[in-house]
This record gives structure tokens, sequence and C-alpha cells, in this order.
């Protein structure tokens, strides 16, 4: 199974459980590889604006993952 391809519970509900716990999982992931990015390029001068810029992208990422898990669900 795709880590972008929700699934369902036993009862036919949608596994909330799991896609939270997987979209947490890529936020942790954008989170610390926009750190690096910014650490690499030079971009890290303000730790505020580093940690906001990593925050920013770290949601997009939880909610982008969050909303196509839950828009792809296998039927059944």
């Amino acid at each position: 199974m795709s880590l972008f391809t929700g699934k369902r519970n036993a009862d036919g509900s949608f596994d909330w459980k799991n896609a939270l716990i997987d979209s947490a999982i890529v936020a942790a992931v954008d989170f610390f590889t926009t750190l690096g990015g910014l650490g690499v390029a030079g971009l890290f001068e303000d730790p505020i604006k580093g940690l906001v810029a990593a925050g920013i992208s770290a949601m997009a990422g939880f909610f982008a993952t969050l909303a196509v898990k839950r828009g792809v669900v296998r039927k059944g």
C-alpha cells in the first residue's frame, strides 16, 4: 500500500489514526529538510525566520498528505 493511499477500518470507517501518523511523519521530514536546506544555502542567519519557514513547510506537508489520504481511499 502506498503512503499516499488511505485505507478503511474493518467497519468501513476511514482510518484516521494511521492517516494522522503518516501525515506527521511527512511533516517531520518536511520540517527537517527545510532546516537543512536553509543551512546548506546559508539562509539560516535568523533562527526564528528559519523555524517559521520550516513550520510552514511542515504544516503544508501535513495537511496536503492528510487531504490526499482522505480523498484517495480504496472502495470496498
